[in-house]
């Protein structure tokens, strides 16, 4: 143990990531933009394996990735905050002309509005790390 009460960083399946990607519903897309790496925050959803975001149409995203390799970042706390996760996806982004009622009503209505943009990013690499906390409760010393 050290001293700051961190566990061993732990390497997670394909499920344990989809089954943690599903259980927030925002993430990072990370992209190239003039030759520099972007990141934008977009609301998702997984469908068949794939991850689905929602770009606003002003957003111009879904033109700037189309057919591009991006990555897909999320993250998470457990509820008691005894383990952070993390999931990135690497895979290819194709815009979806009709997503499909199961994925449009499964976004939050903040990521919807009628002229989205559906982006479908195939999820081609995966990996996933979790950070379990060792013993209990760290309290700063006063």
């Amino acid at each position: 143990m050290n001293d700051t009460g961190i566990g061993m960083m732990e390497s997670l399946t394909r499920a344990e990531c989809l089954g943690l990607m599903g259980t927030v519903p925002i993430g990072r897309i990370v992209f190239t933009e003039q030759a520099l790496p972007a990141v934008l925050p977009a609301g998702f959803v997984l469908d068949d394996g794939d991850v689905v975001i929602c770009a606003p149409a002003v957003s111009g995203l879904d033109t700037r990735i189309r057919g591009a390799v991006v990555a897909f970042e999320t993250d998470g706390i457990d509820a008691r905050g005894r383990a952070v996760w993390s999931v990135t996806v690497v895979g290819r982004a194709r815009v979806v002309r009709d997503p499909g009622e199961r994925v449009r009503s499964a976004l939050r209505p903040w990521t919807t509005t009628p002229e989205a943009r559906f982006v479908r990013i195939s999820c081609q690499r995966m990996a996933g790390r979790r950070i379990n906390r060792i013993g209990g409760d760290h309290q700063a010393a006063a």
